[in-house]
């Protein structure tokens, strides 16, 4: 890690932890832990879209293969939500592996086409597997987490886990980024006939951070699962692996910190939006929830046109620019005098 990421963690950090205490209202809260999860899986994508350019329209998978083994290990047969934890982290590798194998030495379209399929098959399955499942009707019951004899029951207490959680994993994908393999990642992203040519493994490189990213994911959803106690196949369809490739490129994918900003940017949008709606209706106009993708659609289009780069990229330029300002201000100041 480089000294500005310490500065910016330093920063996040404090920003995390007066949430709670800004935030009276446990609704509020709890829409803060939804997009920790949100977070933690996004960061997981900026590595494998933004560092190693590889596309997955299929991520949202892995999120509920983590949610369904927790739900149903803990619901069916009692066993610890870390333990269950623990095995959907190694069924999401195993299949990470099966998947990532084949596919990964497509490229362009046809990789995201072939892991477009591969979240249709498994919310089909969710679907229709109702033994394990619960089919449309879901899982019911699962048990909260228990940390160290600290049940995390509440909205507070799972939104200071939670976010905990997602600075290891910001801490793993920093450090990670800033080795040697982020350096082959780079070298990857810009031209892998030219990354191969200097010796680095490209295909070894693509799968390894193929299951990074699904392990990210994989941990988010079980953390889904035992906050909201209930899950069915909905928050794992095609749509949100869009929602969460289009939280990377609105944030900047070629950068970890895009991820952050772009994940809580628009997992808060739709309730800023619902807020909104009174002031809505002042102009004539009723909003809708359905409304949501076309807002999404903007924000997106406008970020391509407008800041390619993201917003980390647009606020990173903006910045330059205004010490660039100060620079020449001040050189000419001193020449004056």
């Amino acid at each position: 890690m480089v000294i500005r990421d310490y500065i910016f963690l330093g920063i996040f950090l404090l920003v995390m932890a007066c949430v709670p205490l800004l935030l009276k209202n446990d609704y509020y809260i709890s829409i803060f832990v939804f997009a920790s999860f949100n977070c933690l899986a996004c960061i997981g994508l900026s590595l494998l879209l933004g560092y190693a350019g590889q596309i997955s329209l299929g991520h949202a998978a892995f999120i509920g293969i983590g949610a369904y083994t927790s739900g149903y290990l803990t619901t069916q047969f009692a066993w610890s939500p870390w333990i269950t934890m623990f095995i959907g982290v190694v069924i999401s590798i195993i299949i990470a592996i099966a998947v990532g194998v084949p596919s990964l030495k497509l490229r362009g379209h046809y990789l995201a086409m072939a892991t477009l399929g591969f979240g249709a098959i498994l919310y089909i399955v969710a679907v229709a597997a109702v033994d394990i499942t619960g089919g449309p009707a879901g899982l019911n019951n699962i048990p909260p987490l228990n940390l160290f004899g600290l049940i995390l029951d509440s909205d507070k207490k799972f939104f200071f886990f939670s976010w905990s959680v997602v600075v290891i994993g910001l801490l793993f994908a920093l450090n990670l980024i800033n080795s040697r393999v982020g350096r082959g990642l780079r070298a990857l992203h810009g031209s892998e006939d030219a990354a191969n040519s200097i010796g680095i493994n490209t295909s070894s490189y693509k799968i390894q951070i193929f299951i990074f990213s699904a392990v990210f994911s994989s941990i988010a959803g079980s953390l889904y699962a035992h906050y909201v106690t209930y899950i069915d196949p909905g928050p794992f369809g095609i749509m949100h692996s869009v929602l969460l490739m289009t939280m990377v490129a609105v944030g900047g994918m070629h950068k970890i910190w895009g991820a952050v900003i772009g994940s809580l940017l628009l997992s808060l949008l739709p309730e800023f939006l619902s807020f909104s709606t009174g002031y809505f209706k002042t102009f004539g106009i009723e909003y809708k929830p359905d409304y949501d993708t076309l807002v999404y659609g903007i924000i997106l289009l406008s970020i391509m046109l407008f800041l390619p780069e993201g917003l980390y990229g647009g606020f990173s330029s903006a910045f330059r620019a205004v010490k660039n300002i100060v620079k020449r201000n001040g050189k000419k100041a001193k020449s004056s005098s």
